[in-house]
Formats: structure tokens, sequence, C-alpha cells
């Protein structure tokens, strides 16, 4: 199983901060370094303020060697399609081909009125989030020398020359995530290359796993070319005294944490994965809320990822 490390910059992180823990996840042999969308903290002052998830992720493609970069998710409501294809491409450029696109529709609406940001309704959002796939996706998989179309009810390209292009083989990823019973797992299976579930028990997982992979069959598509994923909230430590310190930075309750995330001693962390993997995840983002905390990142690198396999 791969470990990814996740991160919500929005509730108090400056780009210095978001750097070290990137090289730190990189140094400790983490497989990525992810970051949320948001402009707005969940709770709290969020100070110093929000910082710009793809600017951040240009900043730290060059200033890493290893680590894959992404978001979880790019909030479509946030940007145009064409630009954000523009902009994830040339990140892919700068950070040599290490780059994923997490891309979803968009929910809190908060944010939204507090930076002047348009919140349309649920099923526009989600309509325009379904074009907003199709562009991306269509615009880097035009071949070199020919032009894209589309004409949706939410989004028209005419004539255009689909560049930049990613660099890395393959093409960029592009995830696909939540717990949408229809719409959801058809674009998954359509557009993207990884499915993830997020902050889901294993069981549950196990049932939204199966529902995307009907998806895939329904369309001819292979579900074993689906990556399956899940997020999961990080509070480990080495000792009782160590991971109440740890839940009590992030304000959580210790007996919380165990029971819906990858929390506990090291020896309760391999055994919630190993229940990830039984239901189907090859990859878990562990979301790190204490980013000053980086030794937390050591611990499990050295005593959980090593018993994973």
């Amino acid at each position: 199983m791969q470990l990814r490390v996740f991160t919500e910059p929005q509730q108090g992180a400056t780009y210095d901060d978001l750097l070290a823990v990137a090289r730190r996840a990189e140094e400790t042999g983490f497989d990525a370094f992810f970051r949320s969308d948001h402009y707005l903290a969940m709770g709290g002052d969020g100070l110093p303020g929000p910082t710009d998830a793809w600017l951040t992720l240009a900043g730290l493609a060059r200033e890493t060697s290893t680590i894959r970069l992404g978001t979880l998710m790019t909030a479509g409501t946030f940007r145009l399609p064409g630009p954000l294809a523009i902009s994830v491409a040339q990140v892919d450029q700068m950070s040599g081909g290490r780059v994923e696109l997490g891309l979803g529709s968009g929910w809190f609406e908060a944010e939204h009125t507090a930076y002047g940001i348009p919140f349309p309704s649920l099923r526009e959002r989600f309509d325009r989030y379904a074009e907003q796939l199709a562009v991306v996706t269509g615009l880097w998989s035009t071949p070199p020398g020919e032009t894209f179309s589309f004409d949706g009810e939410h989004y028209t390209v005419v004539d255009s020359p689909a560049l930049p292009k990613p660099v890395q083989a393959g093409g960029i990823p592009v995830l696909v995530g939540g717990r949408g019973k229809e719409r959801t797992p058809a674009l998954a299976a359509r557009y993207a290359t990884e499915f993830n579930t997020p902050f889901a028990s294993a069981a549950d997982a196990a049932v939204l796993f199966d529902r995307v992979r009907a998806a895939c069959t329904a369309v001819d598509r292979d579900p074993a070319s689906l990556v399956l994923s899940s997020a999961l909230v990080l509070c480990v430590g080495s000792s009782d005294a160590e991971l109440a310190r740890r839940a009590a930075a992030i304000g959580r309750d210790v007996d919380e944490l165990v029971a819906n995330g990858v929390a506990g001693s090291p020896a309760q962390a391999v055994d919630t994965l190993g229940r990830f993997a039984e239901a189907g995840a090859t990859r878990v983002y562990l979301q790190v809320l204490d980013l000053a905390d980086l030794d937390h990142l050591d611990l499990v690198a050295g005593q959980v990822a090593p018993q994973l396999g």
C-alpha cells in the first residue's frame, strides 16, 4: 500500500510550512504530497490566511525532486477548465512529470461568498464539473498538431490548440472522489485514473469501490485499470502520552480518532490500513493537520510503512 501525505493549509499554513512538510515526506519515503484547495478555514482563524493550491504546487515542483504532487480536490468552481488545464500541465512540466489533478465540484459555500466566487446550485455545479472533466482531459489527450472543440451547456471550446501538453508518460492522472451513488462513479469510470473515498469506514469504502467497479464494467472499462484509494485523518503516537498530545494539538478526541482515522499506536495504524487494503484500497491519503509536527511523519515512515508490505 502506498502512503501519501495530505494537508489542509486553509487551517493556517504558509508556503514555507508546506515546503517543510513536502520535503520531510520526500526524505522519509512517502509516495506523494497532496493539499486541499480551499480559501477559508473551517474552524479557527486560519492565520496567516489561505494559499493557492496551484501556486503552492508550482513552487514545490521546483523545490522537491521525487515526490508526487497534487490536489485533493481542486474545486471546479474556482477555475475555468481551459486555464486549469494549462496551469496543471505547466506544473507537470515544472516538476518533471510528477503532478496529479484531483478535481471536484466544489462544496463549501462560505468560502465562495467570502471571496466573491459564484456558487451555483448543486445540480449546476455537478453539471459544470462533468463538463470540466471532459474539457480538461480532452485538451490533454488531443494529439499535437490537432485542435480540440467542445460544445457543452456551460463551456464551449472552439478549435483550441490544446497546449501545453503534459510531459509525464501516460498523461496527468485525474482523481475523482466522493460518495455519490450514480453520477460520481460514472464520471470516475469515464475520466479518472483514481477513485478516492474521503473519510469513510473500511466497510463503506468497500461498498463505494464496488459501485465504481460496476460503473467501469458498464462502459466496458477494466475495473482493475482504476486505482482505488481512501483519505483518513492521521494521529499516531509511540506512547499514550504522545498520542494524547497529538490529538489535543488538532482538537480531536483520541477514541474518536482511533474509531475513524489512522490513529492510535503504530500497530493499530497498521491494522487499520490492513482493513482498507482488504476493502480494495491500494493508496491511503493521511490527513496531516499539525504541520509543525514533522516527527509525526518520521514515526509513520519508520514504524508503520515498513509493516504494510
